[in-house]
């Protein structure tokens, strides 16, 4: 090795070549040796990789204990898994992510509950202020910029901006709110005002600093948008390219309570103008394996909207291209882990400069 003409190179060539490569690859690369590692963690390379547009993952939560992060890079096509050993924490549960930073559930050496911003990439991590163990069962766990995290429920919001003490506000909503959104500075969920018998779904809306008011939320409606809610079965939400938000669900056939739905449809709302757009429907020979199940989650987010379902062993992806104003459907085998079909997940922005 000591006479490998690789040694000869300058440094400024060794970084063109390894900035070419993906970054699953350069994590790897890391672990050839001494030499690949130095440069690789070295700050003038760390600078030039953060220069390109970041890969934007599909990274699956597990649902119990998994000793890596597992993700798909829909660009090239392959999974990859990060492991998550260097955390000093029992069973992490990764359930969301930001700017590089996935944060995580995970169970102090004290026994206490912790919310952990880590970096998969580089193995650094950062414990945030520690919560009781109910927060923990909630799912709607939101992340924006650094140092920006809520935890939401019907009664009350977490939020922890960078101090080292977490607030909490009186939440005030109508029902548990369901696929909570960050778009900027505002916070997007959808609440079920209906009866126990036929549901109703809305948008309701709050900014970041209006938390702490008792009157933080607002619906968000418009007269125009008609009967835009019945139209669909168990809608989601989820961000979307820019201003723009996705609401997703199954297309229902009728307006019965057990109406059955003939596929599932992406609706699109650019929030500058307030109209709604139809982005697309899942094909129907894709949409007959989603059919037989009785419940699908949706992941995702930007141009990119991932399902699963029970007993579909394969997920499905629809994308979206600005350039050819059009959308693609395809699926992803080959789904590592032992999952019955049901995967949660969350869109994972893989950056080496990210620090938590």
């Amino acid at each position: 090795m000591d006479a490998s003409p690789i040694y000869r190179l300058p440094e400024d060539t060794l970084y063109q070549i390894f900035w070419n490569l993906p970054v699953g690859q350069i994590i790897i690369c890391r672990c050839v040796c001494k030499f690949f590692n130095r440069i690789l963690t070295s700050p003038s390379f760390i600078h030039l990789i953060s220069t390109q547009p970041p890969p934007r993952l599909l990274a699956l939560r597990p649902p119990r204990h998994h000793d890596h992060l597992h993700v798909f890079d829909p660009d090239r096509h392959q999974w990859l898994g990060f492991p998550l050993n260097f955390l000093p924490f029992r069973c992490p549960q990764p359930v969301a992510s930001s700017l590089g930073l996935v944060y995580l559930w995970a169970d102090s050496p004290d026994s206490s509950l912790s919310l952990v911003a880590c970096n998969p990439l580089t193995r650094q991590y950062r414990e945030l202020p520690q919560l009781s163990s109910a927060w923990s069962r909630h799912d709607s766990v939101l992340v924006g910029s650094p140092n920006r995290v809520l935890v939401l429920t019907k009664l009350a919001t977490l939020y922890y901006s960078g101090s080292n003490i977490c607030l909490k506000f009186s939440s005030n909503l109508p029902s548990k709110p369901r696929s909570p959104i960050l778009v900027s500075d505002s916070v997007i969920v959808l609440c079920n005002v209906g009866t126990r018998w036929r549901s109703q779904w809305k948008l309701f809306t709050c900014t970041l600093t209006s938390l702490q008011s008792s009157h933080a939320w607002t619906r968000l409606e418009k007269h125009e948008w008609g009967d835009v809610f019945d139209i669909l079965k168990r809608p989601r939400l989820l961000k979307g390219i820019g201003n723009r938000i996705l609401m997703i669900g199954g297309l229902t056939s009728s307006f019965s309570l057990n109406g059955l739905c003939s596929t599932i449809l992406i609706l699109r709302l650019d929030l500058d103008t307030l109209e709604w757009d139809e982005a697309a429907r899942m094909p129907a020979e894709m949409f007959s394996c989603f059919q037989e199940s009785s419940k699908f989650k949706v992941f995702g987010g930007g141009n990119r909207v991932c399902f699963s379902a029970k007993r579909v062993r394969s997920l499905a992806l629809w994308e979206y291209s600005e350039e050819a104003g059009k959308g693609e459907w395809r699926w992803i085998d080959g789904v590592p882990g032992n999952w019955d079909g049901l995967c949660r997940g969350f869109v994972f922005e893989a950056r080496l400069s990210a620090l938590p």
